[in-house]
């Protein structure tokens, strides 16, 4: 069995380290770029997001690695990404890919067929050990979304263009190969790495990103949003980090300290006060959130398509009105053109920009 799984961001990462940790082979897409998406847009329906143009097109290159298993989230409620998997592997499968599909449903639905699930990837390793390898997963991606939080905060303060973006590849590569019993002494360097990234103190912007998870997750996906915006000189900040969805999703909220989509569900009842699916509530509870925490603006980023976040999409105005908080929604899909997309986030960062100079004339 040679396992393989769709890239979104630094996912890979911690899947990983559990995996190889329990002994199973695994095989890393490349990272996902213009030929991955050209490949799935190719053999996907023309109206499917880009998650799964994407996702297909991570499979078909981890099959020339080799991979043979593919494990994939599963989902359930009103987001077409529950079923995404099997039409993912229905696809592949007419085009002659030779794969097996095991799909980890969300525990608070399917507790028992992801147990089983679990067992069947794992060989039936003991519970303990598998505990462990799950562990140290998380204790990596906690660890990446660390650096990734250093690093938006400290590219629009870099005194050298580039350096944030150097600093975070060298650490990332720490964490990755980092073996069992040794994460400690690789986080404490990849740490010190993004510590002594020069900076100047200097005022800043602060963005806050909403929307779906695969697009807020994968740079390519949503174009380096966080590096665009800043070396724009924009502090950013997302509402969705890896480590807190599986604290939310998978540990039922176990790990205390963590920001928890219970609280952007609480803060959107003004707005939307039932789950539409996918990350739709959410979108417009941190928007709620990070207006409250004084940020300057929100940029909600969503696939073409995707309906949980037109929802929201369609609310957000009114939120924007009531609050005076300015809201730039971006839709991506393969057809989305990287110029355009810079023009409008250089637009709206001038927009805010003026924002705070007329307040301090009035102040």
């Amino acid at each position: 069995m040679k396992v393989t799984f769709p890239h979104m961001g630094n996912l890979w990462i911690c899947l990983d380290a559990m995996l190889q940790y329990l002994g199973i082979e695994t095989v890393v897409p490349p990272p996902s770029s213009k030929k991955t998406l050209n490949l799935g847009s190719k053999h996907s329906p023309e109206f499917a997001c880009m998650p799964l143009k994407l996702n297909l097109g991570n499979f078909m290159e981890a099959s020339e690695r080799g991979a043979d298993t593919i494990v994939m989230a599963g989902g359930c409620g009103p987001c077409r990404f529950g079923y995404y998997a099997q039409v993912e592997h229905i696809i592949l499968e007419d085009l002659g890919y030779k794969y097996s599909l095991v799909v980890m449903e969300p525990p608070e639905k399917h507790i028992s067929e992801l147990l089983s699930r679990i067992r069947y990837i794992t060989g039936n390793k003991p519970w303990m050990e598998v505990i462990r390898g799950i562990k140290f997963g998380y204790r990596k991606a906690r660890a990446v979304d660390r650096l990734e939080m250093a690093a938006m905060r400290k590219r629009p303060l870099e005194k050298r263009a580039g350096q944030t973006d150097t600093a975070l590849t060298e650490a990332l590569s720490i964490i990755a190969g980092s073996a069992y019993g040794k994460l400690d002494d690789a986080i404490a360097r990849a740490s010190e790495i993004m510590d002594q990234i020069p900076v100047d103190r200097k005022p800043v912007l602060k963005i806050g990103l909403v929307g779906e998870i695969y697009t807020l997750l994968e740079p390519f996906a949503n174009l380096d949003i966080e590096r665009k915006l800043g070396r724009l000189g924009v502090e950013v900040d997302r509402s969705i980090y890896l480590s807190e969805w599986v604290n939310d999703h998978l540990f039922m909220g176990l790990i205390k300290g963590l920001r928890s989509s219970s609280l952007y569900i609480k803060s959107s009842a003004p707005y939307m006060r039932h789950f539409v699916g996918g990350h739709g509530q959410e979108t417009l509870g941190a928007a709620v959130y990070y207006n409250k925490k004084g940020y300057d603006g929100i940029i909600q980023v969503l696939p073409f398509t995707c309906m949980p976040e037109i929802v929201a999409q369609s609310i957000l105005p009114g939120f924007s009105r009531d609050t005076g908080m300015p809201v730039m929604t971006l839709i991506v899909d393969e057809q989305t053109g990287e110029s355009g997309y810079l023009t409008r986030l250089e637009a709206f960062v001038d927009l805010l920009a003026e924002k705070g100079a007329r307040k301090e004339e009035l102040a």
